[in-house]
């Protein structure tokens, strides 16, 4: 399912509509303006192949609404909400997206799943969110929590998995990114999307915390090798850029199309920095 316009020729498919923008959310910390003029610049600039939707919380959207009216773009904005409201919350925050058409355009909506994920709450998503809306549901890592992945993608949402945070327990091991790697590619046509502390390509440790990082090219990679029949934790485990960034060049434009397949998305409050990464790489 296509989320956004194609974006300029020249972007490889690797990496086409990869980067949602999360700039509202931990650790980003930009206004509603700054962060939906950053937006649109960057979707008006060289790289707007490589950039996916923007993200709001539901509990933002009067907010949201206020500020683009100011600025009128000149295509509506492409959507994914956040829900932080509670599943209840969900029919009306959808209404009020549908009701202003000519600003905002749905194209996805999230939401945090309940520490147990049983069918009655994941048929209520299906229920609340429109067929053409793709609906991504994060389990919670914790004892069970592979079982709410097959359940979530049972149910034709998309799982998505948390890669960092601001506390060391928000970071998922390479085991257990492996593992949930291993669920969705074994199920025929299941996607998946990730977020958090993702803004870098490679794997690294965050000299101000400590903190091992996940790189979205790891993943990228990872996905590929995961579809082959590779070493999924050896692509988890590398910091080693340009031996990953020569192996994503050397996906054929197919292969590309199936990682993508399969790892759709990524939401990072720091486009700049995965783009500045990509070029430093020799990958844009």
């Amino acid at each position: 399912m296509e989320l956004t316009p194609p974006g300029p020729s020249g972007i490889p498919p690797l990496f086409t509509r990869l980067v949602d923008d999360s700039a509202l959310f931990p650790p980003g910390t930009a206004s509603m303006s700054d962060a939906l003029n950053s937006y649109l610049d960057a979707r008006a600039g060289n790289y707007s192949g490589v950039l996916g939707l923007f993200l709001c919380p539901a509990s933002r959207l009067p907010e949201l609404i206020t500020e683009i009216i100011k600025i009128k773009p000149s295509t509506p904005l492409p959507l994914s909400l956040i829900i932080d409201t509670g599943l209840g919350g969900v029919p009306k925050a959808i209404s009020i997206v549908e009701s202003r058409a000519e600003l905002l355009t749905l194209r996805m909506v999230e939401m945090p799943a309940p520490s147990d994920v049983d069918e009655v709450w994941l048929e209520r998503v299906s229920e609340f969110v429109p067929e053409d809306v793709v609906r991504v549901v994060e389990p919670r890592r914790g004892v069970g929590w592979l079982d709410g992945v097959r359940k979530v993608i049972e149910h034709g949402s998309w799982p998505k998995i948390r890669c960092g945070g601001l506390s060391e327990e928000n970071f998922p091991s390479v085991d257990e990114v492996a593992d949930f790697f291993a669920v969705v590619a074994g199920v025929t046509g299941a996607s998946f999307k990730a977020t958090n502390s993702l803004h870098r390509a490679v794997r690294h440790i965050d000299p101000e915390t400590g903190f091992a990082h996940h790189g979205f090219l790891n993943l990228l990679v990872a996905s590929a090798r995961c579809l082959a029949g590779k070493d999924v934790r050896g692509a988890l485990e590398s910091t080693d850029g340009a031996a990953l960034a020569a192996e994503a060049s050397e996906l054929s434009d197919s292969a590309a199309k199936a990682v993508r397949e399969l790892f759709a998305c990524y939401g990072s409050a720091t486009f700049s920095e995965s783009i500045a990464d990509l070029e430093e790489l020799g990958l844009l």
